[in-house]
């Protein structure tokens, strides 16, 4: 049987921050139980809620040193859903009401992470044969593990796998406080290693010594290799193709549900979504005080409210987009340039734009449930759920072609009668507006072609069945 740990910063249902802990609370799951031993490694932030914490079991504790430091190590367990989950303890570095704060605590926070990691094992008698680290805050795990840890003989023919959810976010900090808090000899910090633009990168060291990479789609393991995506590190992901491939994130099948999601005003499946999908957009109009109306054209938006996601486009198009025939649901944080904006057009066209700016499950699930469309026009999306969600609960998709959203959304085609959703290609507002037009023109006077882009969409598979069995052939590979 082969063993596999999973090291990360979050992870549902203990802690989310964004899709990263889907991802690692999710996947675990999936993979089959007969042929691989999956556990996870987590920090124990003082802000896993207390319910989790009372099933935590204390395994055992003992001292680290970080570089001069020398720092208290405990390890408690606990199980969920056949999983075991380790907790690194250390009142000291996971206080506070976030799992991250200011970058320069971050830094040394998740060094000790990752040192820990590797020194609880041992202790816990657990010698996994492949360590799977999740984005910049385990970087370091593999750089340790080909560092000192090798020397123990415990940690020989042992794999790390790195896993890149978004390359925006990569943990750099000057070098002279890395070299401090790592402890790592000066050999590390050369351009060919730890070193990026006269700082220290962590992820950068993650994507040197593992022995694979993966990213969350094929397009964007692809676009990263480009400067425009590469987020300075392109020419390292093209130094590393050979061992750099792209899998797909899954969403959980019974969580997202329509023909059992009790969040949802009416229930519906593929079958009957004909007739029963129209009664939550009715439900969902009311709720918000939008007009209730059959004939609006209902756009829904779940997103942080950031660059990223595409928001300057909306922003500069958003008087055309509230035209008469269309009603706008968004919900979501994020700049405040674009909380104000849905908050002002809320206010000025109270019947047809509802902003809600704040988050809520409950809320999310009525909106992938009731709108039309789902729009997402984001200049990257590493992999993206929310289309996938859409999908699930037949609600057409609107992406820009980039990324995940490009993987996983079919574009429409009127002449052969394919297609799950509309897409469009440059990061242009007109085009997307275009695009809009278009899908609303199929909805408004081809009912039935647009109910066949439905039911395409949700017979599609994307639960994380696929997704496992992609991990387990890499895994066997190692």
């Amino acid at each position: 049987m082969k063993k596999v740990l999973y090291a990360a910063s979050e992870c549902v249902p203990f802690i989310k921050t964004g899709g990263l802990a889907d991802v690692v609370g999710s996947l675990p799951g999936y993979i089959n139980k007969e042929k691989y031993d999956i556990r996870v490694i987590l920090p124990n932030y003082q802000v896993i809620p207390e319910k989790f914490k009372e099933n935590m079991v204390k395994k055992t504790h003992f001292y680290m040193d970080l570089s001069w430091r020398n720092q208290y190590v405990g390890i408690l367990e606990t199980q969920y859903c056949g999983i075991t989950y380790y907790f690194i303890d250390n009142e000291f570095y996971f206080t506070g009401h976030t799992p991250y704060g200011n970058i320069y605590e971050d830094i040394e926070k998740f060094a000790f992470f990752c040192k820990a990691c590797l020194c609880a094992l041992p202790v816990l008698d657990f010698k996994p044969d492949i360590i799977h680290c999740h984005d910049w805050q385990t970087g370091l795990l593999p750089v340790y593990l080909k560092d000192k840890f090798l020397e123990n003989e415990f940690y020989s023919g042992m794999k790390a796998v790195m896993t890149i959810h978004n390359l925006k976010f990569q943990g750099v900090w000057d070098m002279k406080t890395v070299k401090d808090i790592t402890g790592l000899s000066d050999y590390y910090f050369t351009p060919d290693k730890l070193e990026a633009y006269g700082s220290a990168n962590y992820l950068k060291g993650g994507i040197v010594y593992s022995d694979c990479v993966t990213t969350v789609s094929n397009t964007y393991a692809e676009e990263i290799k480009t400067p425009f995506y590469g987020e300075g590190l392109d020419g390292l992901m093209r130094a590393r193709s050979n061992v750099l491939s792209g899998i797909v994130n899954g969403i959980d099948y019974e969580e997202y549900n329509p023909e059992d999601d009790n969040f949802i005003y009416h229930k519906f499946s593929a079958r009957n979504f004909r007739k029963e999908k129209i009664k939550n957009k009715r439900a969902l109009q009311a709720e918000l005080g939008l007009e209730v109306n059959d004939k609006k054209f209902m756009i829904g938006i779940v997103s942080r409210l950031t660059d990223q996601k595409g928001f300057d486009l909306i922003d500069y198009v958003i008087e055309e987009l509230c035209s008469e025939d269309t009603q706008l649901v968004i919900l979501g944080t994020g700049e405040q340039k674009y909380e104000n904006l849905f908050r002002h057009f809320a206010w000025k066209y109270g019947d047809r734009v509802s902003a809600n700016i704040y988050y809520s499950d409950e809320k999310a699930h009525k909106i992938y449930s009731a709108c039309d469309a789902f729009l997402m026009p984001s200049l990257f999306e590493p992999c993206g759920l929310s289309q996938l969600i859409s999908l699930r609960y037949g609600t057409v998709p609107i992406v820009r072609e980039t990324g995940g959203l490009k993987d996983t959304v079919e574009p429409y085609n009127e002449f052969d009668n394919t297609g799950t959703g509309f897409s469009f290609t440059n990061y242009n507002a007109h085009e997307m507006l275009a695009v809009i037009r278009y899908a609303k023109n199929i909805y408004f006077n081809k009912k039935r072609e647009w109910n066949k882009i439905i039911d395409r969409g949700m017979t599609k598979d994307f639960s994380w069945n696929n997704s496992a069995k992609l991990y387990e052939e890499l895994y066997d590979k190692l």
